[in-house]
């Protein structure tokens, strides 16, 4: 079987990956900038030349027609005196020509064209009247050529001509356009170079990422990315490692829920199981054996009440919130302790209610009468013979406040930061006894919570426990239950 190595592997994904599509588009991008630069450049450095030299060549030929302003007639003598008598003229070829384009003079003197028929298009453009001026780039030179009619009273006598080949301007066009060239070839080398690197590296880091995401994937919530720079995929990581995190703590809250739960759940099982092998395996009096069915309908009791509690946990983690409602706090308090009163009077437990009946909260009247009645009912269970339980409510300018004191046994204060936990009992042999499993306090809690409400736990005034709720207040407003 072939293997594929590391390397291998990593270079697949990065031809496959996005970032090699962004390079290879930002490469495009850069290669028709420098194409558009090396296009764009030398035509404009090659038309202000040429504008310049227009310019100049144009200026030339004005100088030397003004020369032969006071002239009605030409003829050889008066053109050479008169180009002669311009100064500082630079010009490769000086032409004058008369009216019927028969050269006049020649600046070169070479070929004897004096006296010959001239049919330059300059000349001929000329002597129709119209100034004419040719620039144009020819083998690393830039030729100059300008035609200028020579006029008099009105009338064309002649026209000038002029030529001027600048090697210099053409060679320094020349050489900007090939340094213009090499530059944008080494910068695009550059851009290739760091294009490649940086894609590695970012092919690299998202590679760390899906090669983490698959590993959480699989079920391992404790993989963590190490946190370099501020970038996107930073903050990528740093989001996928807050994720790891809550996972790996409702994983870790779900094995103990399970655990919890299993444990919890064995126990009245394995007693019923208990209690049925022995009517089973052994002959027993009518009275025994109707203790022992009482004790199994008894963990049977328990062992729903421990499902219940159970279902109201799931309910809670995976129901929306109800939309919320004003609900009156007194007729929920007292139906509370109308269900409660028989319990209290077994217990021998006095109840006291005091709530204004105006107090009023923003809630749902079922997860308030659930609170209450979980934390009067632990009030009745964890108290002693000739105890009490106070319920009590107070309205302040913008929370209700509800007090729920008993006074029972109380709870030591190391212990007070769990009892909201699941499954977490103070007296676990207590507990049991009173048919506790340690989820009340925590469906408390959570129904708490899902109404925008803070609870806390603290010592009774006499001895025993005090719970406190906060809830915003709704004055003036409810719905009675």
């Amino acid at each position: 079987m072939a293997t594929i190595s590391r390397s291998d592997r990593w270079a697949g994904l990065l031809l496959r990956g996005s970032q090699l599509r962004y390079a290879a588009a930002y490469l495009l991008i850069t290669s028709g900038v420098l194409l558009f630069l090396n296009i764009y450049a030398p035509i404009t450095i090659r038309n202000l030349t040429y504008s310049a030299q227009a310019k100049a060549i144009e200026d030339k030929a004005k100088l030397i027609v003004s020369a032969f302003s006071n002239y009605e007639r030409l003829d050889k003598e008066i053109a050479a005196a008169s180009v002669q008598s311009v100064n500082g003229l630079r010009a490769t070829r000086v032409l004058i020509v008369d009216a019927s384009s028969h050269c006049l003079y020649d600046s070169v003197g070479v070929g004897g064209t004096e006296g010959k028929l001239i049919l330059f298009p300059e000349v001929t453009e000329a002597l129709r009247g119209n100034d004419v001026i040719h620039i144009h780039y020819d083998v690393n030179q830039i030729l100059s050529k300008a035609g200028m009619p020579i006029v008099s009273y009105n009338r064309i006598i002649g026209a000038v001509y002029l030529l001027e080949q600048n090697q210099d301007q053409a060679a320094l066009i020349s050489s900007l356009q090939r340094n213009i060239l090499w530059i944008s070839i080494g910068l695009e080398f550059l851009v290739i170079i760091f294009s490649i690197l940086f894609s590695a590296l970012f092919s690299r880091r998202m590679s760390k990422l899906f090669l983490s995401v698959r590993k959480m994937h699989d079920g391992d919530y404790s993989v963590r990315l190490p946190q370099r720079g501020h970038d996107e995929v930073a903050r990528l990581g740093l989001a996928f490692n807050e994720l790891a995190k809550r996972l790996n703590q409702s994983e870790e809250v779900r094995k103990q829920f399970v655990s919890n739960a299993s444990h919890e759940l064995k126990t009245p099982l394995a007693s019923i199981k208990l209690l049925a092998d022995s009517i089973l395996q052994n002959d027993m009096d009518a009275v025994t054996t109707r203790e022992f069915v009482s004790d199994i309908g008894n963990e049977a009791d328990r062992l729903t009440r421990l499902s219940a509690k159970l279902l109201e946990l799931t309910r809670l983690d995976t129901q929306p919130v109800e939309k919320h409602e004003f609900v009156h706090i007194l007729p929920v308090a007292d139906r509370v302790l109308r269900m409660l009163t028989p319990l209290a009077r077994k217990q021998n437990i006095q109840l006291k209610l005091d709530c204004p009946a105006e107090c009023a909260i923003e809630g749902t009247a079922d997860d308030l009468y659930q609170i209450l009645f979980n934390l009067v009912e632990n009030g009745i269970k964890y108290n002693q013979a000739g105890g009490w339980v106070l319920l009590q409510v107070q309205q302040n300018e913008d929370t209700v406040q509800i007090g729920v004191e008993d006074t029972g046994m109380g709870i030591p204060d190391h212990e007070k930061p769990h009892i909201f936990e699941r499954f977490y009992r103070v007296d676990k042999a207590r507990s049991r006894k009173a048919g506790g499993a340690g989820l009340g306090l925590s469906i408390v809690h959570d129904m708490v919570l899902r109404n925008n409400g803070i609870i806390s736990v603290e010592d009774g005034k006499i001895g025993g426990t005090r719970f406190n709720l906060s809830f915003s207040a709704i004055p003036g407003k409810g719905k009675n239950v």
